[in-house]
């Protein structure tokens, strides 16, 4: 990230010593530091972090090729690759100025040196290295967040944000429903940290666990309560004394189990497997699933007493595809993410790859993005995220709603929440990309009650 420090210095990497004093007296109003050949060029740019270079690719040893100056440009953004470069060619160097391009450079000026002309191009570095820090320091400190790590301006979110908030406090069970891929375990581990509980998260996904196992892995099992029980074992259950037990996957769990899980909760007490004596548990139990519990209590499959326990509060939770404008929001986030730690070449996502993720469905839900994100910044190449790099397929149709009226508010809220959160809540911007003058805009978002 470029810092107050760094905002205002550039560097000049030439060798011509009487170009380099003329350009430092053209750039007066910057921080200008000078270097001749790579190395005092790496040093400067170690010190100093300069926002904008500009670079002669004829550099010693090799002043009459351009390999050296490559190899500098290379370096330059290997180091910081947010710097803006521009490299210096001379007349019929079409083929190195793309290069260079290719590569990563910001733009290319021709010798010899059009002082107003490249005047313009750094002002326009500056400009741009400038707007972009400010939109890493907006992200890194977007108000976006809900309950900690869950990112959204979705009113759908918001509002499961809301509740999660209410019911936290107060010690009653939990359920989440929603489909795969939609947060729910970082919801839960939400209701366990808005709550007045000091134990820790304990979660078991119960879909996962073979079903001869699962009893073991709830309530545990004393020495030998069964072969290859060669010493106790506390079950997840008891691990959640004083805090949050998160059953995934409710659903799964089959039906005899469902009876000793009913038990406990009731009488808060359980007795490991092979156990005689009974052990008082203090847990509140938070619980998902992405099955109709409903259904399955009407084809016998799920208790409903059961059920009714586990049901005090129910929060639904909605699908990325009905939280309008929350994929690209969601995007930009792991794209920062996973550039820093795995790619940090790759800088932004390119407008068709906006476009395709605010069309797609999205039938994997948030963890289908992270991990499509995830792939494309691995496997970039270039500083830009393309729609090809992303891999994404056509949108699905979601029907015709019967009422014009409410089918038209729908599309309204959605097309100004992508539009808004496209152009990073930019007004003019919004109105730009959905055809409208500014004074429409804003009296939609009034008539919406979509904020300002």
């Amino acid at each position: 990230m470029i810092d107050d420090k760094s905002a205002n210095v550039l560097l000049v990497v030439e060798d011509d010593e009487g170009l380099q004093r003329q350009l430092k007296w053209a750039y007066e109003g910057y921080q200008v530091h000078c270097a001749s050949d790579r190395s005092s060029a790496i040093e400067v740019l170690r010190a100093y972090e300069p926002a904008v270079v500009t670079l002669d690719l004829g550099l010693p040893p090799d002043p009459d090729g351009t390999g050296e100056g490559f190899a500098t440009l290379e370096e330059i953004l290997r180091l910081k690759p947010d710097t803006k470069v521009i490299v210096a060619t001379g007349h019929g160097a079409q083929e190195s100025a793309l290069r260079a391009i290719a590569l990563g450079a910001y733009d290319f000026y021709k010798k010899p040196v059009d002082i107003d002309a490249l005047g313009l191009i750094v002002g326009r570095a500056f400009q741009l290295s400038a707007l972009e820090a400010e939109n890493r320091r907006l992200e890194s400190s977007s108000d976006e967040k809900v309950l900690g790590s869950m990112i959204s301006a979705a009113p759908e979110m918001l509002k499961v944000a809301r509740t999660i908030e209410r019911v936290a406090s107060a010690d009653v069970s939990v359920m989440l429903l929603g489909a795969s891929g939609t947060g729910k375990e970082l919801l839960a581990r939400a209701v366990h940290d808005k709550s007045k509980r000091k134990g820790g998260f304990v979660a078991i996904n119960c879909a996962a666990i073979p079903e001869n196992l699962l009893e073991a892995e709830l309530f545990g099992y004393e020495r030998g309560a069964f072969t290859g029980a060669v010493k106790s074992n506390i079950g997840k259950i008891e691990l959640a004394e004083g805090g949050t037990l998160f059953l995934d996957e409710v659903g799964d769990i089959p039906l005899p189990l469902q009876v000793k899980l009913l038990r406990f909760i009731q009488e808060r007490v359980i007795e490991r497997i092979g156990g005689r004596s009974p052990i008082a548990v203090d847990t509140r139990i938070v619980c998902a699933t992405h099955q109709d519990l409903e259904a399955m209590i009407a084809a016998g499959s799920f208790r409903e007493d059961l059920y009714y326990r586990l049901a005090e509060i129910v929060v639904a939770i909605p699908s990325l595809a009905e939280r309008p404008g929350d994929a690209v929001l969601l995007a930009r986030h792991f794209l920062n993410l996973f550039a820093r730690d795995l790619n940090p070449a790759v800088k932004s996502l390119s407008p068709d790859a906006l476009a395709a993720i605010d069309g797609y469905a999205w039938p994997g839900n948030v963890r289908e993005l992270e991990n499509r994100l995830k792939r494309a910044v691995i496997m970039s190449d270039t500083k830009s995220i393309g729609a090809a790099d992303l891999d994404l397929g056509r949108s699905s149709d979601d029907g015709v709603s019967i009422n014009l009226r409410a089918a038209r508010e729908v599309a309204d809220r959605r097309a100004i929440h992508q539009a808004l959160t496209r152009t990073e809540h930019n007004i003019s911007g919004a109105a730009k990309l959905l055809g409208i003058s500014r004074p429409t805009l804003y009296d939609l978002m009034k008539q919406y009650s979509l904020g300002g």
